[in-house]
């Protein structure tokens, strides 16, 4: 298999990476396998905890993870992307799906 290699930043609430180049002077060069990072990503197993255990590794200053994972936030799908598309105040209640009645609040 081969390696892949990507520089990452952020800047302005935006993290980005390019794929096929390294920074000359990254802080941070952080080794996994894709397979390994799906982990972390599902919840699986932690980065520190790959660490730890050598499934992955990290060359530099290791504090840029932290710093990272602080400005992470849990994502509400609710989220208003376009002006307007706020979602509106609606009562929800759990009712049955195949019942149709107009006057009751719509079930989520």
């Amino acid at each position: 298999m081969r390696a892949q290699r990507y520089s990452g930043g952020g800047e302005n609430a935006t993290l980005t990476n390019i794929a096929g180049f390294q920074a000359a002077k990254a802080d941070l060069t952080l080794t996994i396998n894709r397979s390994d990072l799906e982990q972390t990503m599902m919840g699986a197993k932690t980065l520190e905890a790959q660490l730890a255990d050598g499934t992955a590794k990290a060359d530099g200053d290791a504090g840029v993870l932290t710093k990272l994972a602080s400005t992470m936030v849990d994502f509400d799908p609710r989220f208003e992307i376009m002006p307007g598309s706020k979602a509106r105040t609606v009562q929800v209640a759990h009712a049955d799906p195949y019942e149709a009645v107009p006057t009751k609040p719509i079930a989520e």
